[in-house]
């Protein structure tokens, strides 16, 4: 697995456009998020559609055409420096294969963040731009609005990329050891989901594979491991991060399976890395090499996320 190309750090005044590829975003939260952002100094510009709602299907924010139209106007906007989902939930998959790539990918690299439902367009930026991006806290997360730890980790990786190329979990080692390899990933049932897609990269042969998840029953995450081990897309995988799994079954059933269906893997495995839907997200960069030490439990990276 190849490192992918590397978008240029943010300054202060940069220009950052939020928009909204998943649910419906509360606008209450939204506006703290903005006002997180006019705090970094930066300029934030929110997207027409954020605020809709689907008029039939109440799960979506907009149609798919307007949440995709937002979407490549603000990455196509030469006076945009980075891209900033408000929210997750679901709808990204209805959408990104109406994004015109080819545009996109003509109108350069810039910085791009969101986690959960995004995970898709983290494959797609990955596949179709060879593109650096940030799996990170929203701008109307709730963890972003509400935790100093989230905001500052997303600000050191923004303006400071150098300061945060170690992250440390302070989990423990599942199975033992180092690695090396190319990070990707994100939330479980999108990886399983995006599998056959037209964005969908073949294998996570050479990554260190990050994944989290939540919500979500134990024979669900086995159903959704399972298909990917089935599948082929786990062979090569170099080494493994799990992140957080908030609201699923307690620890010791979660921790149980993953040794079942990820031990005989033959790679490292480290727990608790302390990305997705938990207090106090890190923000972690996919498409970059790093090595994993699960022991210790850090991700180094072999170079700053951003240039």
């Amino acid at each position: 697995m190849k490192e992918l190309l590397r978008p240029a750090r943010l300054a202060p005044g940069a220009r950052v456009a939020v928009v909204a590829p998943s649910g419906p975003v509360p606008e209450e939260r939204l506006q703290a998020g903005l006002d997180v952002l006019r705090g970094w100094d930066l300029e934030p510009v929110v997207a027409s559609h954020v605020l809709d709602r689907h008029g039939t299907f109440d799960y979506l924010a907009g149609t798919d055409a307007d949440r995709a139209a937002d979407l490549q106007r603000a990455w196509c906007d030469p006076a945009v420096d980075a891209v900033l989902c408000a929210r997750g939930g679901y709808g990204v998959q209805r959408m990104v294969d109406l994004l015109d790539w080819d545009a996109m990918r003509a109108a350069g690299p810039k910085v791009f963040v969101g986690f959960s439902d995004i995970t898709a367009l983290h494959e797609a930026f990955a596949t179709r731009l060879g593109l650096v991006t940030l799996h990170g806290p929203m701008a109307a997360g709730v963890d972003f609005v509400k935790n100093a730890r989230a905001q500052e980790h997303l600000k050191a990786t923004l303006f400071a990329p150098e300061t945060v190329r170690t992250i440390a979990s302070g989990g423990t080692a599942l199975v033992p050891g180092r690695a090396r390899g190319v990070t990707l990933g994100g939330c479980l049932a999108l990886l399983a989901a995006d599998l056959g897609t037209p964005s969908a990269r073949p294998s996570a042969a050479g990554g260190l594979l990050c994944l989290e998840d939540v919500g979500e029953e134990t024979y669900r995450l086995d159903r959704y491991l399972t298909q990917l081990l089935r599948a082929g897309w786990l062979d090569g995988v170099r080494g493994v991060l799990l992140g957080s799994w908030k609201d699923c079954d307690g620890p010791d059933r979660v921790r149980a399976l993953f040794a079942d269906r990820l031990g005989g893997l033959g790679v490292p495995v480290a727990e608790e890395f302390g990305f997705g839907h938990c207090e106090g997200a890190s923000t972690i960069p996919f498409g970059v090499a790093a090595e994993l030490d699960a022991d210790a439990g850090t991700l180094t990276l072999d170079a700053p996320a951003l240039r």
